[in-house]
């Protein structure tokens, strides 16, 4: 098997490496291409993952390139985990909203908005790679954020893609810790779009044990996700920690103002990680690596692509088309649910009826998303103005239009027609 993985110079690679040597025999990977622009960080990547893969006497070779071409050419799959702009554009990302009085962040609200402009037409140019020189069949497996928004411009261009997020693999490690179970004995009920998800059931045996946990470990499920434990009482659910920016709205802001941004907290963390990688006798994953972020990223990956690849028929939570699941939601829309994943593609199991402030939540973000995603494929100010001031963190036309001309300046040099 030959992996692509486009944005291999990530320091956040070696977490990859080290899911793939523990589980070379889910998926046996002959082949690892290391995809990236930056060749002064991809050779101290490429050294370091090749180091993990010897020291776990794993046989697969490791091959960092710069030309992508090579990199996904009769790849049996590619995984994309881009951040186009750096920590640089994410910093901006959680900040420039502040002068409009809204959150700053890389996925939500109007930095995730600019994420997604820089972004799409990247994945696309890649994807086009992908199509011309991958084996026919080639899987895009997509990480990067903001998961829907990118996984619908691609499987929109007609890719075989299919995304995916760590958070409900977040959520089945914490449940199964709390219940005292294997993480594999959890399946959860998880609903909604990439980064505004809940979940609604913890299945065990078939028995449904989330409502226990709300019982008895209330505090504990609140402080994770750092909302009122009466919010989740009232909802009878677990939000996602990224539903914050939606029920803490000005809380998370107060914080947020004045403090260091996550992107100058991760820029520190990158620095000592290449540190460690530039070791000649640093051969493992580095405890440094936990503070990077993307928890279980690699089991997740690894679970995903064994399925795609072995046919297992198992049941994951991935980023797909809706087709009819949400029923207030477009077919071509993407969510993101549990799903049989298997060789011919996923399949999203059926989803019961939300109550009526879930899907409105949805539906909002939703029509926001479509609209980003035309914005960010055709470009043009009226289209960006048009998705911001239909986002549910924003919905003002002045402020919309402030927010629309702060992100085209902060990042015109990667808006084409800007």
């Amino acid at each position: 098997m030959k992996l692509a993985v486009v944005g291999g110079g990530s320091t956040y690679t070696p977490e990859l490496i080290d899911g793939f040597a523990r589980m070379r025999d889910t998926l046996p990977i002959e082949e690892l291409w290391l995809v990236d622009t930056d060749a002064s960080r991809l050779e101290l990547v490429g050294g370091m993952s090749a180091r993990m893969f010897r020291a776990a006497g794993h046989t697969g070779r490791i091959v960092p390139t710069t030309d992508l071409v090579a990199g996904v050419s009769d790849a049996d799959a590619v995984l994309i985990q881009l951040r186009v702009g750096g920590q640089d554009a994410r910093r901006g990302d959680e900040t420039f909203p502040h002068a409009c009085g809204c959150v700053g962040q890389e996925t939500t609200g109007p930095g995730g908005f600019a994420k997604a402009m820089r972004t799409v037409p990247v994945v696309l140019r890649i994807a086009d790679a992908v199509r011309r020189h991958a084996k026919p069949d080639a899987w895009i497996i997509d990480f990067t954020n903001p998961v829907g928004i990118v996984t619908r411009a691609l499987l929109q261009e007609g890719h075989r893609a299919v995304g995916l997020c760590n958070v409900a693999i977040g959520f089945q490690r914490r449940f199964a810790a709390m219940l005292g179970v294997s993480p594999e004995a959890v399946r959860l009920d998880h609903v909604g779009l990439n980064h505004l998800t809940w979940e609604r059931g913890a299945h065990v045996d078939g028995q449904d044990a989330l409502p226990g946990l709300l019982k008895t470990r209330l505090a504990d499920l609140a402080h994770e996700v750092e909302l009122p434990a009466s919010l989740l009482s009232l909802l009878d659910m677990v939000p996602s920690y990224y539903l914050r920016y939606y029920y803490a709205h000005d809380e998370v802001l107060h914080e947020q103002e004045g403090a260091p941004t996550r992107a100058d907290a991760v820029q520190e963390v990158e620095r000592a990680l290449l540190e460690l990688y530039a070791d000649p006798a640093q051969d493992t994953k580095p405890e440094a690596l936990t503070k990077r972020g993307g928890a279980f990223y690699s089991e997740a990956a690894v679970d995903l692509m064994a399925s795609l690849r072995s046919d297992r028929g198992d049941v994951q939570v991935v980023n797909l088309r809706n087709d009819g699941v949400l029923p207030f939601l477009p077919d071509d829309h993407v969510i993101e649910v549990p799903a049989v994943v298997g060789a011919s593609g996923v399949e999203a199991l059926e989803v019961a009826p939300l109550p009526d402030d879930i899907t409105g939540l949805i539906s909002h973000v939703a029509a926001y998303e479509r609209l980003a995603l035309d914005a960010a494929v055709h470009g043009g100010r009226d289209r960006v103005l048009r998705a911001m001031l239909a986002h549910p963190l924003v919905q003002q036309y002045d402020r919309a239009e402030k927010l629309t001309d702060l992100l085209i300046a902060g990042n015109r040099e990667h808006l084409a027609w800007a």
